[in-house]
């Protein structure tokens, strides 16, 4: 039963993991990261407050419970 229910939790992980990975967006700053110096370093000190910021910290605590979850459920304990 308890499997059951960390297989199930390791799915909406998984889904959830995904879904977040895809709304970020790309790291290539390209032309504009050359002219936009000012307001990108702005942004840059300021990123843990925007959406970005918060979709790159669910995105490693996801990562992290997911392992974990993927190592419990590997060991032929339960």
């Amino acid at each position: 039963m308890i499997r059951l229910i960390l297989t199930l939790i390791f799915i909406a992980i998984c889904i959830f993991l995904s879904a977040v990975i895809l709304l970020q967006e790309g790291k290539s700053a390209g032309l504009s990261g050359s002219i936009g110096g000012m307001a990108e370093s702005y942004w840059g000190r300021n990123k843990g407050r925007s959406m970005e910021g918060k979709l790159e910290k669910m995105t490693k605590y996801a990562a992290i419970l997911w392992m974990i979850l993927a190592l419990v459920l590997n060991l032929k304990v339960l």
